[in-house]
């Protein structure tokens, strides 16, 4: 049912815009990481867009905020009406006109219903409701930028998998193409909505897919591990907390969970650290590092080493969350058994 609206929508957006013609579906997101818990409801689809002979600007100092700019001006004019005075790429502008191709093009999918969601403020994604008796599925459309050239210097001490995956495997992973997703900083000054920020939703997805310390790890006759039972435990864990506290728990996402599941496999590189059978011993192991992350309000981003993914103003509700986990923890993890 997805691929076949989303196949449609990306058929007409190539179409209608000619800045969209080289647009390229990739999926990204739990479904597609074989990390999928509960039914599959949601689906995250990147719109990949190449860019040629892009210039970033730090928009703040995490290092994963950029503003982004032509070193020369565009073969395609089309671009043009996207740039802001100052010559910046406005994702903002970029966003908009997306949505009103496929919000125009949705009435024209046949035998399916599907109605794009209210924008919600600061939200990178245009998201679509597809009707599906009983229930609904949501699809998250993300615009992507993708850019062929060297990472930013922000990166340049991120990426720590030399112990867990080798040496060779961050190189080849740092010559892979930049991306760049439309969304608001919220520290900007004036909320003008152009800035882009650094995703690496490719690069994790080879991660979590190829996640041995052996090449063998969990090949058909390789030896099996519990690193993704693990991850979907942390997950599970964190959306059934946030389906109870969802006013205290809403700033964390699964993606806090994921982060904190990287560094542990860093922490923890072999394939040994992670044998099958030991399932709740890893799964415990990880979650003590990611309590220990909300104790000191400090997450790192694993790419961008100067980027914390725990806002020092928000300590109360890391605390909170730091709490109820212990809580789980201490009486063999009630919210699993609802």
């Amino acid at each position: 049912l997805v691929n076949l609206v989303v196949s449609h929508l990306v058929q007409a957006i190539r179409g209608k815009d000619s800045c969209f013609s080289s647009i390229e579906r990739q999926s990204a997101g739990s479904y597609y990481e074989r990390v999928k818990i509960s039914e599959p409801n949601e689906f995250d689809i990147m719109l990949v867009m190449p860019v040629a002979r892009i210039q970033l600007d730090e928009a703040d100092d995490t290092g994963a905020f950029y503003y982004v700019s032509f070193k020369r001006s565009p073969k395609e004019k089309g671009w043009l009406k996207f740039l802001e005075e100052d010559g910046k790429l406005s994702a903002f502008k970029m966003l908009q006109a997306l949505r009103e191709i496929i919000k125009q093009e949705v009435k024209n999918i046949k035998d399916v219903e599907v109605t794009v969601a209210r924008k919600k403020a600061g939200c990178p994604a245009i998201t679509l409701q597809i009707k599906n008796p009983p229930s609904e599925i949501s699809v998250d459309i993300i615009l992507t930028l993708e850019a062929q050239q060297s990472w930013p210097l922000s990166t340049q001490a991120g990426l720590k998998v030399e112990q867990w995956l080798g040496t060779k495997v961050r190189r080849d992973m740092r010559f892979r193409s930049l991306y760049l997703v439309a969304k608001q900083n919220k520290n900007e000054k004036v909320l003008r909505g152009n800035t882009w920020r650094l995703s690496f939703s490719h690069i994790e997805k080879e991660m979590i897919k190829n996640h041995g310390n052996s090449k063998t790890c969990c090949e058909s006759d390789g030896p099996k591990c519990c690193r993704k039972g693990c991850l979907k435990l942390l997950k599970y864990l964190l959306e059934q907390l946030k389906m109870k506290y969802p006013k205290e728990l809403e700033k964390f996402c699964s993606y806090h969970v994921k982060t904190a599941f990287l560094h542990s496999c860093v922490t923890w590189p072999n394939d040994s650290d992670w044998q099958l059978g030991d399932l709740d011993h890893c799964f415990q192991q990880c979650l003590g590092f990611f309590v220990d992350c909300l104790q000191k309000s400090q997450l790192t981003h694993f790419f961008i080493p100067q980027y914390n993914l725990l806002s020092l103003e928000d300590k109360a509700k890391h605390h909170f969350l730091s709490r109820k986990i212990y809580h789980e923890l201490n009486n063999g993890f009630p919210v699993f058994h609802k």
